[in-house]
């Protein structure tokens, strides 16, 4: 394996590549645009989606057995995992229940 010399890295000329953030401000506009905003909420949307999805396969569940467990409809389970719709806290924390997780609030380290 090759070994990188630490001291010949250009860390101006690093700095000087584009970020993701870059990239987000390009396409969708600097945060708290409006559109910004939007793409923001929807990819929540979809992360929520996606670590539902992933429990509900890690605990060998169908989305119809999950939506029984939660009082909900195999559709709204799909919805969720396809990040067309978040699901309230309250439901949030009841398929985490259902899928035997536990939710914990902490705070972000600055």
């Amino acid at each position: 394996m090759n070994k990188i010399d630490r001291n010949k890295i250009n860390m101006d000329k690093v700095r000087s590549y584009p970020t993701v953030n870059d990239a987000l401000d390009k396409e969708y506009g600097a945060v708290g645009t409006p559109h910004r905003e939007k793409f923001t909420e929807q990819a929540q949307a979809f992360f929520t989606g996606q670590l539902i999805e992933d429990a509900r396969k890690n605990a060998h569940l169908t989305q119809e057995e999950l939506a029984k467990r939660v009082g909900s409809n195999k559709s709204y389970i799909s919805r969720i995992e396809n990040g067309k719709t978040e699901p309230k806290v309250s439901t949030f924390y009841r398929i985490a229940g259902a899928l035997g997780l536990s939710v914990e609030l902490t705070p972000i380290q600055s």
